[in-house]
């Protein structure tokens, strides 16, 4: 016959449990874990200077009492972050990792410019002539953007796409303006020279022929325009309405 727990042992068994419970009690409702620090990785020193801004409100809150929800709430607001994650890290120590929007654009629309992200987000309103390293593009069927969300012009959301495939690509060219027309999609390039692509096709494969050509093609000089919108057959021209040249 299976013996069962003597009194002695139950109220010893409670008297744990219940100082367990006094002491997580205890460490969630007073300084002993509160937090003091906030580190941020994973974001360059701007993104993670909001973020550690977003976040400053909840110093002080233990690390045992933090909720999930509120801090998930102050990262989403922020138009430069695309998602985070955290951990306590004991005593006081909240780590985030987040990872960042990355701007691949300037959305121009006439005397406005926002810097606009990878995932097509307007991230900041900015001066014009800022950001000199970005392509340029031009939101003439739509709105002003809102910050923190998508752009919504249908021809400057192709051009970001494929600027975003561009990066991804490590299409090392620099890339001035981006021009989109029905279903054409033209690079111009630092060197004044056009990169015809065509339909959003096939990106990478033709940035990947347009990086082999170029270099060649401004060494020789006198080229207005490569064409990859078919990679297997690129042509080059010296004029902008010239015959192309194989």
């Amino acid at each position: 016959m299976r013996a069962l727990p003597s009194g002695r042992s139950l109220l010893v068994g409670f008297a744990i449990v219940l100082g367990s419970v006094g002491l997580y009690v205890l460490a969630r409702e007073t300084p002993m874990f509160a937090v003091q620090r906030i580190e941020v990785v994973g974001a360059p020193a701007p993104v993670a200077a909001h973020v550690r801004a977003a976040l400053a409100p909840i110093e002080g809150t233990s690390l045992l009492g933090l909720s999930s929800a509120e801090i998930e709430r102050r990262l989403q607001k922020l138009p430069d972050v695309v998602t985070g994650t955290y951990n306590r890290e004991f005593p006081h120590t909240l780590r985030v990792t987040v990872r960042a929007e990355h701007p691949v654009a300037i959305a121009r629309r006439g005397v406005h410019a926002w810097l606009v992200s990878s995932t097509t987000r307007a991230i900041a309103e900015v001066p014009l002539r800022t950001h000199p390293e970005l392509p340029r593009i031009w939101l003439a069927h739509s709105g002003d953007p809102e910050v923190g969300q998508p752009i919504t012009d249908r021809f400057a959301l192709r051009a970001v796409r494929a600027l975003a495939l561009a990066r991804t690509s490590h299409f090392r060219t620099r890339i001035r303006m981006v021009r989109v027309q029905q279903r054409d999609l033209t690079f111009l390039l630092a060197s004044g020279l056009e990169l015809r692509m065509g339909e959003l096709q096939a990106v990478p494969l033709k940035l990947a022929v347009a990086e082999r050509i170029v270099p060649g093609l401004l060494a020789q000089g006198g080229f207005a325009y490569l064409d990859v919108g078919v990679p297997e057959r690129p042509v080059a021209g010296t004029t902008l309405n010239s015959q192309p040249k194989p």
